[in-house]
Order: structure tokens, then C-alpha cells, then sequence
């Protein structure tokens, strides 16, 4: 149905095709400053190399985008994608969508995996993928209607509202009075603070049926949603035929259901006496990481506190309003997508108002509570509320925020600086000063949410800080804020973060138990194995539209008598079985890798291409190698003087604290380039990160332009000596 109140001003009609086997066949493509809207086919060639999701995504976005092309540059696209298997009802974790642009923060790609019900729905109403470009000169809507057949680029009326708790509701009005259809219909919205900052987050909306209300999942990292809100979009709107076990057509549905079946007895069998996340969702993380000196605690300074049990999961699963199951889409067991209803804002623009508050989720809670010396879990869910209806990332807020705050603790600030605000650690009211400043773009808030990459630089230039204490304590790589691990005493995690192509993110790589506390990969050999086997099998999930937390947060008792317990290698099978049940097309665990492969290393070219990706790009904060300040290293005395008698030698009793962190920084940062040296070889990239053309072919994907990028880069002498290639400034 069209909407009364918002003006129409391009239309596209189409034959909504039928799923087969996964895909439609077709992407839908909008510009929103010409309103030109048109579809395009999926070749056998991006289904063979690029799969979907993810793979489909940065193929588009390659096509869409020059060499030189900046993040608020109108060719700069969006493009979301699920993937074959999205949207599977039988086994849990099947709903994710995957989203791609060039991100305000790192400006090279930056992808997000998400759930809600946006890129499946979207799917099901006809398409593999969606690509958004252009700018518009005012804020438009885009609503793909399915059942009608016809895409719709709408004028918004200026009574209408911005920010997301608001605008969904408003939508779901707006364009399906009644509400008879809005259990098939999903938006992506952003908000005043994805205006304002460059860590916009895109909510992505699932109607849940037993609360009859809307709810949201971000596509956080990288500040998409300020590019969505810089191109003027204010939502997107999808309407699906209703979602069906068989929506996908796929190609055998019994083996999906036995395989679906026997997942589904795991959950319900194992996950009550493991992580119990369809009581406690990803809270259940706080108190181990605690417990193992991993939760970050004042800017990634500490690993632990005494006052973590204020916000642990018990205190989070009386919290929650138990809805069970809980899952962010239909027919998942795992049901981790827990809420707190009827919370009561009590600050800001909304103060006074009931809302659905989403999670708090483990990164949520680390990075906006322990990160910042904050343990009080009602302050913890304002913030959670205002960053998702503003549209910003809680992790680079933060993580941000925590970075500020000791520098606010280190003189590197003081209230006159920061516009009156007192941001010691564990300041709350400090805390959402800045936030409600971020929704609003004004004051410190505003210098804030540019992210740590140019807050260290402004600190230099206007505040005189000191360029290595800034850069050591910047919880940055790529510009992409770290997300919420302590990882000094994991070397292969510290390579986990570094060694992206989008910035330290988890979801590439957790590495820090095989590591740390198992020690199953002690050599730089067995870490590098790592480093490319996990990385390119969580790509795998971004292909197909899964979600990764079926696959490690609930294990059969059997696996730990498997050959490589890590690898979880009977859900691995199950995800073999599914990916060829959906498709037709039989593949092993071994295809799966190198499907993943092809797009990884594409991505890294494309960074290429864009003026990054090299050795000097994998580089990281020297906090979350070792110890920075006199503080942290006397917080861990015995641990780090032992260290410095086994590895290095050295007796620390005639060493100042001072000549003790030297040699320990000495020590560690070789271990770092060594691994990257180990990395590089197993990954088949030069010495400076750089994909050889010889691995390109041997992926298939030696396109003439991906080689020509690559072939720009020719070494001289190795690490060091390099020509600058295509963009590097």
C-alpha cells in the first residue's frame, strides 16, 4: 500500500521472481539522487566465485566505486545482501544480513554482519541484493513491495520522525496501516547521531509477534549508517510474501530438516548447562572474560574488577523480560536476542518514554560499561538505548569514549576542554552528556564521534598531547575502534585484530583461548594456520547469511574427542550439508574455505585498490601488546617479571620499571612482526601484505583490473622498500 503522507517520486515495477535453490537471480540497484532504479542479473560467475552476502556485496560495491572514491562520495554504495541460505527456518542462526560501503572511519571497505529481518524478507520479495547509491537533495524513503511488485523512492513529509524507535512505528503506519502485514516487513534506519558522527549504526528491524512491537539489530561497525544518512536516505522498507519453511526452494528440504532436527536437540539439550543464551544471550561472556583477565576495564588497561558482578549475566538474565524463544529469526533455537521492555528513559529528548531496549549484548556492556569504569546497569541500557535510536555504534563509541577518558585522567584534557563535562572513568553523567552531544553533532560530543584515528591527531594539534602516549593508548587499527578483548598475553588474537582487512573486529577471528589458555597453537606456524583458517571460515558465514554463534556456543560433549576440537568439525559438516541442500551444488569442508578465500582476498585487494592494505596498515596500538603505563605493568608485576626471567633472561630485580616495560616492548613487537611474516606466507601475500597474482589465479578470481591493482604494488627489496602504488597518499 502506498503511503498518503509521503510523496512518490520515482517508481519501478517488476515480476517478483520465485526463490530457486536460493537465489532470485536478480539484484535491485537505486540511485537516490536521479531516482533511477533497475535490475540487474546474477551471473553464474558471481554465484560461482563470490556465493553471496558478503561476496555479492563487495562485488557490487566494486563495480559502483572509482579508485579514488571517498565514503561521502555519491557513487560510494551501500549494498545489503543475506545469501543463499538466508533465511532458512529450520536451522538456528539463518537470518543475517550482510552489509558493505567504504566506511567514514578506515576509508576502505568495511562489511557488518546483522540480524533482524531486513535481508531475508528482502529476498523473498525478490532480490539477491540491493545497491543504494547516489545523494539525495532531501531525505527519501525506499520501500521494496513485494506481493505489489513495485519499488517506490518516496519524498518524507518534515513532520516525519529521524530517530529509530521512532521512525519504525511511524513507517510500519505509514506504509501498512492496520497492521496486517507487518510481521513480512523489515526497515534499516539510522538516526540524528549517524548525522553527526562517523560511527553511524543501521538498525535493522524484526516485528516481533509476541510482543506485537518492533525491535532492532545494528549493522554497527564502520559507520555505515553515516553514510546512509549522508546519501539522505531515511529508511528502507521491504514487504515479503509471507516467509514459508520453504521460501528458499531449495534443492533437497528433508536433509535440511534432518540436519535442522538434530541441531535444534543440541541447543535444547547442551545449551542449558553451557552458556545458557537462550536465558542469558551473549551477558553469559562477562564474568569468563573476567575471570581470565579479558574483559577490558579503563581503556583495555585492565582485564578484570571487583565490581564486574554488578553487570554480569545473572544480573542481565533478571534484567531481560524472558520472552522465550528470543531469537532474531524465526525457527532459531540458540533464541540469544534478548530485551529489556518497558524500560523508563531517564535522560535526553525521550526522557519519560517506555521502550524496548535490545540486549545489553556482551560487546554493549564491555564497551560502554567495564570499558569506561562503568558498573551500573540501568546507566548501561540508557546508553544501549540512545546509541541504537540515535544510530551510533556502541562499540567505537565506547571504546572511544574510554580512550578520551584517559586521556582526561592523563591531564591530556580538563573540563575547560571538554566543554564543562567531567569524563573520569566511570563518570555516567559524563558519559551520556557526550552521547546526547553525539546525537545532536554540538559540542565535545561532536570531536568525539569522529573516532579515535582523529581525536589522537586533534589532541595533538589543538591540545598538545603527546604523539607516542596517544598512539600507544588509541584502541584503534584502520581507524575501526577495537571491539571488547583484552589480548596483551594472546599473540595470535593480537594478530586477529590487526591482521583484518576491515579493522579489529571479533568476527574474523577469537583466537584468545586456543591461544592463551589451551595453548594448542604455540608456534608462529600454528598460529599463522590459524589466522588463516578461522578468518576464512567465519567469512563463510557472511556468504551464506548465517550467524556464527550456532556453530561455537553450543557443542556437543562429542566434539572435545575430535581431531581438531576448535574447529567444532561436526557443525562444520552440518553447514557443509546445509550450503549444498539449499544450492544443489555438493561442496566439502575443504570448498567451503576456498569460497571464503576468494572473497577474503578480494576484499584485500579492494583495500589495495583504494590506497590500503599493507604491512604498515596491520599494525596496532602497542596497548593491546603490553603494558603502556608504570600502572598496568605493576597491576601484573609477578606475571610480567617472570616473563622477562623465562623469555628474555633478564633478572628484573636491578631494572627500573621503565627498563623493565622497554625490554618487554621490545620483546613483544618483534613477536608481532613475526607472525606477520608467518601470516603472510600461509595467507600467499608478499612480505608487505600484498596478495600475490599467482594466488589471485589460483583462486580464480585473476580479473584484469584485481590484477592490475596488485601489480602496482611490486616490491623492491621486501618489508620495508615499496612503490606506493594506485591511491596511497
Amino acid at each position: 500500500m502506498e503511503s498518503e503522507s509521503c510523496r512518490l517520486i520515482a517508481e519501478y515495477t517488476y515480476e517478483p521472481s520465485s526463490v530457486s535453490r536460493g537465489y532470485t537471480g536478480r539484484t535491485l540497484h537505486i540511485n537516490v539522487d536521479t531516482g533511477a532504479i533497475g535490475a540487474r542479473d546474477v551471473t553464474s560467475e558471481m554465484i560461482e566465485r563470490f556465493v553471496g552476502g558478503r561476496g555479492f556485496d563487495l562485488w557490487l560495491l566494486w563495480q559502483a566505486v572509482n579508485d579514488d572514491t571517498t565514503w561521502d562520495a555519491p557513487e560510494n554504495a551501500i549494498v545489503i545482501a543475506s545469501g543463499p541460505c538466508g533465511g532458512i527456518t529450520q536451522y538456528p542462526g539463518s537470518g543475517k544480513s550482510i552489509v558493505a560501503t567504504i566506511s567514514p572511519l578506515t576509508g576502505v571497505v568495511i562489511d557488518s554482519n546483522v540480524g533482524g529481518h531486513f535481508g531475508p524478507l528482502l529476498k523473498f520479495a525478490g532480490w539477491d541484493a540491493l545497491e543504494l547509491s547516489g545523494k539525495a537533495e532531501s531525505d527519501v524513503i525506499v520501500y521494496v513491495d513485494g506481493p505489489g511488485g513495485r519499488v517506490g523512492l518516496y519524498a518524507v513529509p518534515e513532520d516525519a520522525p529521524i530517530d529509530t524507535h521512532l521512525l519504525g512505528p511511524w513507517l510500519l503506519e505509514q506504509f501498512a496501516p492496520g497492521g496486517d502485514d507487518w510481521q513480512y516487513m523489515s526497515s534499516v534506519t539510522a538516526g540524528t547521531g549517524s548525522e553527526h558522527t562517523r560511527m553511524g549504526c543501521l538498525n535493522f528491524s524484526l516485528y516481533d509477534r509476541k510482543r506485537e512491537d518492533l525491535r532492532y539489530k545494528q549493522a554497527g561497525r564502520g559507520g555505515i549508517g553515516t553514510v546512509f544518512r549522508d546519501k539522505h536516505v531515511r529508511a528502507l522498507l521491504v514487504r515479503s510474501q509471507p516467509v514459508k519453511g520453504d521460501s528458499n526452494h531449495p534443492a533437497d528440504a528433508g536433509r535440511i530438516a534432518r540436519v535442522g532436527a538434530d541441531m535444534h536437540k543440541e541447543v535444547r539439550e547442551f545449551d542449558p548447562v553451557q552458556n545458557r543464551m537462550r536465558s542469558r544471550g551473549t551477558s553469559y561472556l562477562v564474568k569468563i572474560m573476567d575471570d581470565y583477565d579479558l574483559l577490558p576495564v579503563h581503556n583495555f588497561r585492565y582485564g578484570a574488577h571487583e565490581e564486574t558482578p554488578r553487570i554480569s549475566a545473572d544480573v542481565w538474565e533478571r534484567r531481560y523480560t524472558q520472552n522465550l524463544p528470543d531469537g532474531c529469526w524465526y525457527g532459531c533455537t540458540v533464541a540469544c536476542a534478548h530485551a529489556v521492555d518497558g524500560y523508563m528513559v531517564r535522560t535526553g529528548p525521550y526522557q519519560g518514554q517506555a521502550v524496548i531496549v535490545d540486549g545489553p549484548e556482551y560487546e554493549t556492556i564491555a564497551a560502554v560499561g567495564s570499558n569506561c569504569g562503568i558498573f551500573d546497569p540501568e546507566t548501561i541500557v540508557e546508553l544501549n538505548f540512545y546509541c541504537d535510536t540515535y544510530g551510533i555504534d556502541t562499540i567505537s563509541f565506547g571504546t572511544s569514549l574510554a580512550f578520551v577518558m584517559e586521556c582526561y585522567e592523563a591531564g591530556v584534557l580538563d573540563t575547560e576542554k571538554t566543554g564543562g563535562i567531567d569524563l573520569h572513568f566511570g563518570s555516567a553523567d559524563g558519559a551520556i552528556a557526550v552521547l546526547h552531544q553525539m546525537g545532536q553533532g554540538e559540542g565535545f560530543g561532536a570531536i568525539v564521534g569522529q573516532g579515535i584515528r582523529r581525536l589522537k591527531q586533534y589532541f595533538i594539534d589543538e591540545f598538545g598531547g603527546d604523539e607516542g602516549f596517544l598512539t600507544d593508548i588509541g584502541m584503534e587499527a584502520k581507524g575501526l575502534e577495537y571491539s571488547e578483548y583484552v589480548t596483551k598475553e594472546s599473540l595470535a588474537q593480537q594478530g586477529g585484530y590487526g591482521l583484518t582487512n576491515k579493522g579489529p573486529q571479533h568476527d574474523e577471528a577469537w583466537l584468545i583461548f586456543m591461544d592463551l589458555v589451551n595453548n594448542q597453537i604455540p608456534t608462529f606456524e600454528d598460529k599463522a594456520e590459524a589466522l588463516h583458517y578461522f578468518p576464512m571460515f567465519r567469512t563463510w558465514f557472511g556468504l551464506c547469511g548465517f550467524c556464527k554463534l550456532p556453530w561455537n556456543d553450543v557443542v556437543h560433549p562429542k566434539n572435545s574427542q575430535s581431531d581438531e576440537p576448535a574447529k567444532i568439525p561436526h557443525h562444520v559438516q552440518n553447514y557443509v550439508e546445509l550450503f549444498s541442500a539449499v544450492t544443489g551444488r555438493e561442496i566439502t569442508a575443504d570448498d567451503l574455505i576456498l569460497m571464503s578465500e576468494r572473497v577474503y582476498n578480494f576484499q584485500r585487494v579492494f583495500n589495495l585498490r583504494l590506497g590500503y592494505g599493507r604491512r604498515e596498515d596491520d599494525r596496532i596500538p602497542y596497548r593491546s601488546m603490553g603494558p603502556v603505563t608504570i600502572a598496568e605493568y605493576e597491576s601484573r608485576q609477578d606475571r610480567y617479571d617472570s616473563q622477562l626471567r623465562a623469555l628474555l633472561g633478564l633478572d628484573p630485580a636491578g631494572m627500573s620499571v621503565l627498563e623493565k616495560m622497554a625490554a618487554l616492548r621490545q620483546y613483544r613487537e618483534e613477536r608481532y612482526e613475526q607472525l606477520i611474516d608467518a601470516v603472510y606466507a600461509r595467507r600467499g601475500w608478499s612480505s608487505d601484505g600484498v596478495p600475490t597474482p599467482e594466488k589471485l589465479r589460483s583462486l580464480g578470481i585473476a580479473y584484469p583490473d584485481v590484477l592490475a591493482v596488485v601489480e602496482g604494488y611490486a616490491a623492491d627489496d621486501g618489508v620495508g622498500d615499496i612503490d606506493t602504488g594506485p591511491g596511497r597518499t
